[in-house]
């Protein structure tokens, strides 16, 4: 399934989420999304997270989707959040809760 074509109605002509999905299984597909924009193995602060995620977003919710990243296994976190970094390895979808529902 191509996120691009799954994600369309969500997304700006600069490829931009311009709402958070409300089904899980498009939350989750978003989610993958966003997570493609970090470049891995790299540390990045929780600002460059916020400031990473509010260029690819229009709804202005960086710590929502830092959090929904983290709880879904996209991003790790040092304990006192001072640093985050792209998994290495990333969530398989059909393992996350929604993801299979019609």
């Amino acid at each position: 399934m191509d996120v691009q074509v799954l994600l369309a109605p969500f997304l700006d002509e600069k490829g931009r989420l311009l709402a958070f999905p409300a089904k899980r299984k498009k939350k989750n597909f978003a989610l993958q999304y966003l997570a493609q924009k970090f470049e891995p193995q790299r540390l990045y602060t929780e600002q460059e997270v916020n400031d990473l995620l509010d260029a690819w977003h229009c709804f202005h919710d960086p710590a929502m989707l830092r959090r929904e990243l983290f709880n879904c296994g996209f991003l790790g976190r040092r304990l006192d959040g001072k640093a985050y970094w792209l998994s290495e390895q990333q969530p398989n979808l059909s393992d996350l809760p929604g993801t299979n529902e019609l």
